[in-house]
């Protein structure tokens, strides 16, 4: 569980996050307050710049990464993500590197691991394409990075070297195709 929050972005990467959302799109933000309580309920520090992102700046918005919806408000679940349990934003993502199960032997469709990668250490930035789904990393080794889980595996965006939440905002701002 990760408690203590990471060094605030700097001026430039803040004011990057501000620009790239239109203030029309933009759910209001969710204070010092709203973040601080989320975190406590869910035992974990949201990584940085993110938690600035909707503690200052918006708590989601409508028109923004992903494509199916924007950018999900803390906490919420585009009404396509699979029911596995309840979410444990605090405990270590299972990962360390890109699991296709679609190809792993070992696996069927009731593996409990395929579970822990859907609600352990990550909270859902929003879905793309209907069964994939942008997360972001919020506890264990890879803390802080970009990830896409979809119904065949997981997997760092966009490789191994991952992007964090401001790179993901970037590459979706710049208007190219996420894996170009």
């Amino acid at each position: 569980m990760s408690t203590t929050p990471d060094q605030r972005p700097d001026d430039a990467t803040v004011d990057f996050l501000r620009s790239a959302f239109a203030p029309e799109w933009r759910e209001p933000p969710l204070g010092q307050e709203g973040v601080a309580a989320w975190e406590a309920e869910n035992r974990v520090t949201l990584p940085e710049p993110y938690r600035t992102f909707i503690m200052e700046i918006s708590n989601g918005s409508s028109l923004g990464p992903a494509e199916d919806g924007g950018l999900q408000p803390l906490g919420w679940l585009p009404a396509n993500w699979p029911d596995l349990g309840p979410r444990a934003p605090g405990e270590p993502f299972p990962l360390e590197a890109a699991w296709p199960w679609e190809d792993d032997d070992t696996v069927d469709h009731d593996d409990p691991r395929i579970n822990t990668v859907y609600t352990q250490g990550s909270v859902v930035l929003g879905s793309e394409d209907g069964q994939s789904f942008w997360i972001l990393l919020t506890a264990g080794s890879r803390r802080g990075e970009v990830w896409m889980v979809a119904d065949v595996g997981a997997i760092p965006v966009p490789a191994d070297e991952a992007w964090g939440f401001e790179e993901w905002v970037r590459h979706w701002h710049s208007g190219n195709d996420w894996w170009a």
